[in-house]
C-alpha cells in the first residue's frame, strides 16, 4: 500500500493512492491531505471529470419563462444557461466571440436577448448570432458561421444538469433506479420554495467527501440534522455504477404521512443519491434538497442549492408561510458546514496532516473515493 503524508503531493503519487480504492479490498484510509490542495492535481480534475461530467446547477423553476438566465463558472469555465424564446433550456459560453467580453456578470437575471456591452454584438438566447455592429466591410466574416459554442444540457425531472462536453452521453439511463425508487417522490410535481449560492473556501472534494456520511453529524450539526435522524447515523451504501451511489439512512422513527404516496417502507427511509463528480440529493419527509459543490479554484467551491416541497403542500398552506422556517434552517446548517470544512481546508497545509482511518461507518466516502479513481486514473494518464 503507497504512503504519503505530509502537505503538499505530486500528482503521481496522489494517482497511485487512489488506485488502491479499486481494489477489492480498499484502504480504509482518507485522501492524501496533498489531494486536496494541489493545483496540479486539480488541473487535471478540470480536464478528466470537469469538461466531461454533468454538473447540477440548478431546478427549472430557476429558469420558469422565457429570457431567464443563469451564469457561473464551471471549474475555469464560464457557463450561461438560458430559458430560449423556443422554451428549450440552452447551455452556451458566454464570451462574445468578437473581442472576448463576457455578454453577462455571474448570477440570475432575465432579458430578451444577450447584448454585448463592449461592441454591441447581440445573440439569441440560443446562442445564433443576431447583429454584429459595422462588420460588412470585413468580407472574411460570416455571420452566418458566427454563434455561441454550446454545452450539453440536461433536465432530470426538474434538475438542471450541463455538461462542458457538447456530445456528452446522457445522464438519464444512470439514474434509472433513482428514478424508479424515487416515483411517489413525484419529483416532476415538486416546486421550489428557496435556493442558495454560497461560496466556501475549501476543495470540492472535501465537501463532497462529506455529503457522503452522516457520522459528521454528530459534530458539525448536533441540534440540527443529528434530531432528524431518529434511526441513527448509519447509511445503507449502493453503487450503481460509476456516476451515481445511493446512501440510505434508516429513520427510527417513521415519518408522518402527509401529501406524497409514500409507502410505510419509503417512510421509514431517508432516502438520498449522488451524481459524481458534486451533486446531492437527499430527502427529509416531503421536503427535498439539492447540493451541487462546483470548484472555482483548488481551495475554492461555489456552492449552489434548493430545496422543494410538493406544489400541492404550497399551494395549500403558502410560500411565505413555508419558507421562512426553511431558510432559517437551511442557513444555519450550512453555515455549520462551511466553518467546518474550511477548518479542515486550514488543516490541510500543516506538515503533520496525513492520512485518518476511516470509521465503519464512513463507506459512502470510500464510494465516492472509487468513482474518483474510476475518473482519474483512466487509460490516458
Amino acid at each position: 500500500m503507497t504512503t504519503l503524508t505530509g502537505p503538499t503531493a505530486d500528482v503521481d503519487a496522489v494517482l497511485a493512492v487512489l488506485r488502491e480504492y479499486l481494489s477489492p479490498t480498499p484502504p480504509q484510509l482518507s485522501l492524501p491531505p496533498g489531494a486536496f490542495a494541489s493545483a496540479e492535481l486539480y488541473a487535471l480534475e478540470r480536464e478528466r471529470i470537469f469538461r466531461r461530467g454533468w454538473i447540477l446547477v440548478a431546478h427549472t423553476d430557476q429558469l420558469a419563462t422565457p429570457g431567464d438566465y443563469l451564469a457561473l463558472d464551471i471549474a475555469g469555465e464560464p457557463v450561461l444557461l438560458t430559458r430560449g424564446h423556443d422554451g428549450l433550456p440552452h447551455a452556451v459560453s458566454p464570451v462574445c466571440r468578437h473581442r472576448l467580453m463576457p455578454l453577462v456578470e455571474p448570477g440570475e437575471g432575465h432579458t430578451k436577448d444577450l447584448t454585448c456591452p463592449y461592441h454591441l454584438w447581440r445573440y439569441d438566447l440560443d446562442g445564433r448570432l443576431i447583429a454584429a455592429t459595422h462588420m460588412r466591410g470585413n468580407t472574411a466574416f460570416d455571420p452566418a458561421a458566427c454563434r455561441l459554442p454550446g454545452f450539453a444540457v440536461e433536465v432530470w425531472h426538474g434538475f438542471v444538469f450541463v455538461n462542458l462536453d457538447a456530445d456528452a452521453e446522457p445522464l438519464a439511463p444512470h439514474l434509472s433506479v433513482v428514478e424508479e425508487e424515487m416515483t411517489n417522490y413525484r419529483l416532476d410535481d415538486m416546486t421550489q420554495v428557496y435556493a442558495w449560492t454560497e461560496d466556501w473556501h475549501c476543495n470540492w472534494k472535501v465537501a463532497v467527501e462529506n455529503t457522503h456520511e452522516n457520522l459528521h453529524a454528530i459534530g458539525f450539526h448536533p441540534e440540527t440534522v443529528r434530531p432528524l435522524m431518529t434511526g441513527g447515523i448509519d447509511m445503507d451504501v449502493h453503487v450503481d455504477g460509476p456516476l451515481v451511489t445511493r446512501l440510505l439512512t434508516p429513520a427510527g422513527q417513521p415519518m408522518d404521512p402527509g401529501v406524497l404516496p409514500l409507502t410505510s417502507d419509503e417512510r421509514k427511509v431517508l432516502y438520498s443519491f449522488r451524481a459524481f463528480p458534486c451533486a446531492s440529493v437527499a430527502t427529509f419527509g416531503e421536503t427535498i434538497a439539492w447540493l451541487s459543490f462546483i470548484p472555482v479554484a483548488a481551495d475554492r467551491t461555489l456552492v449552489r442549492g434548493g430545496a422543494l416541497m410538493p406544489r400541492a403542500l404550497v399551494d395549500q398552506v403558502g410560500p411565505e408561510t413555508l419558507r421562512p422556517p426553511l431558510e432559517e434552517f437551511t442557513v444555519r446548517v450550512n453555515e455549520e458546514d462551511r466553518q467546518g470544512l474550511e477548518a479542515v481546508q486550514r488543516a490541510v497545509s500543516s506538515r503533520y496532516a496525513e492520512r485518518g482511518h476511516l470509521s465503519p461507518k464512513e463507506p459512502g466516502v470510500l464510494a465516492f473515493y472509487r468513482s474518483l479513481a474510476r475518473a482519474l486514473t483512466d487509460d490516458t494518464d
